[in-house]
């Protein structure tokens, strides 16, 4: 780790889902199913593949990083300000699967994009499971 790892901030929500991995996969990969519960986009998960994320406030931009089908996903997530990752991995359980969300590479020096990760993203899950629900 450098020094500069030590000054930067994550965000982190895990949640245990009564769904198969492969399901949620589908709805962290398929921008229909990502329109649903996050933002409109034009993902793809293709590692090296760039992409916009476009709500009424604004648009964030990335590029995926890497793809493990059913098991992980990573992507930047950034703006002119903030250059972050957003790491999705999947463990299956008992019951479903738990899914961990990490957001990691907050600057100390940008309480407003942290403040908005740490509300946003259990808000986000919550519709993320909803979009769940519903699927066959």
């Amino acid at each position: 780790m450098t020094a500069a790892d030590a000054e930067t901030l994550s965000v982190v929500v895990e949640r245990d889902l009564p769904h198969p991995p492969e399901k949620i996969w589908r709805a962290l990969t398929q921008p229909h199913l990502i329109e649903a519960w996050l933002m409109k986009n034009d993902f793809e998960p293709v590692v090296g593949r760039r992409f916009d994320l476009r709500a009424e406030w604004g648009s964030v931009g990335g590029e995926v990083l890497e793809v493990e089908p059913g098991r992980k996903l990573a992507y930047t997530w950034g703006d002119e300000n903030l250059r972050s990752v957003v790491t999705w991995t999947l463990t299956p359980t008992g019951a479903g699967a738990r899914l961990r969300m990490e957001q990691t590479g907050f600057r100390r020096d940008q309480p407003r994009y942290y403040g908005g990760a740490q509300a946003g993203w259990p808000r986000f899950l919550d519709n993320l499971e909803h979009v769940l629900a519903g699927l066959d």
